[in-house]
């Protein structure tokens, strides 16, 4: 593949690279967003001053594999975190009970700002309000559907990852502002599925596989380990949680900014 062009600021989406050479590009203050780089190479590379974020493994810098040391800090960092990874149903359910509390303090810290600023994007991430609402999907997605076996889960709020495309039956309004209260609503209700499912998990359950959903939706119909969804749905609670309170900073800081002094 060749490809060359002058331009700066370019902007692509939704571009099949894979297998490109690129030498001499100068990808200075680039943003990269919902790229998959497995298998990539890189040579006389400069690198600095540089945000990584995302499911990283296999990551050689200068010969050195860095992702158990970036896994154990974070490890370090969050005590927590480990839980998130449990092997038996007590673990599930101490990794929830662990979840329900977090997110019971973000909530509380998300409703200290004036509610408008919930519906802010903070460098182009998603707000508030659309995280919990993408927090709805996943629960939808991977709980209600694939474990549960509910062939439509979905509510109009909510939202899925954004390069999922269009799937039919599958609803997809970026640009709804809902109340906060509302959205709270509908992940009280989800999130109580999700207890009462890790209360009642047996070792029989939790190494059993799903029934495939043959009607139209995400995940596609298929077989999938019920470990696997959970994992998958401890991983985007614990993630977002993250994500959310970095940004809460960011948006407290431009409160304080903006009062009188």
């Amino acid at each position: 593949m060749g490809f060359m062009d002058g331009s700066t600021g370019k902007r692509l989406e939704r571009v099949d690279l894979s297998g490109a050479m690129l030498r001499h590009v100068d990808l200075r203050n680039a943003r990269f967003e919902q790229v998959t780089l497995t298998g990539t190479r890189m040579r006389g590379v400069e690198l600095g001053h540089v945000t990584i974020d995302g499911d990283i493994e296999d990551l050689v810098i200068n010969g050195v594999d860095v992702a158990p040391y970036v896994y154990a800090e974070l490890d370090r960092r969050y005590p927590d975190r480990a839980k998130m990874r449990p092997t038996d149903p007590d673990g599930f359910r101490t990794a929830w009970d662990i979840l329900e509390r977090l997110w019971d303090g973000t909530v509380n810290r998300a409703r200290s700002l004036p509610p408008e600023l919930l519906h802010e994007s903070v460098d182009g991430e998603w707000s508030f309000v659309q995280t919990l609402r993408h927090l709805l999907f996943a629960t939808d997605a991977w709980v209600r559907r694939v474990i549960l076996g509910d062939p439509h889960p979905w509510d109009a709020l909510d939202l899925p990852f954004d390069g999922m495309g269009d799937v039919p039956g599958v609803p997809w309004d970026r640009a709804v502002r809902p109340e906060l209260d509302k959205v709270l609503a509908l992940r009280k209700d989800r999130m109580a599925t999700v207890r009462r499912y890790v209360d009642e998990l047996t070792v029989d359950r939790l190494d059993a596989h799903t029934t495939p959903v043959p009607d139209p939706g995400w995940p596609g119909p298929d077989s999938y380990p019920v470990r696997e969804c959970l994992l998958i749905v401890l991983n985007e609670e614990w993630q977002h949680r993250l994500y959310a309170e970095r940004d809460l900073d960011a948006l407290e800081d431009t409160t304080s900014a903006s009062r009188p002094t």
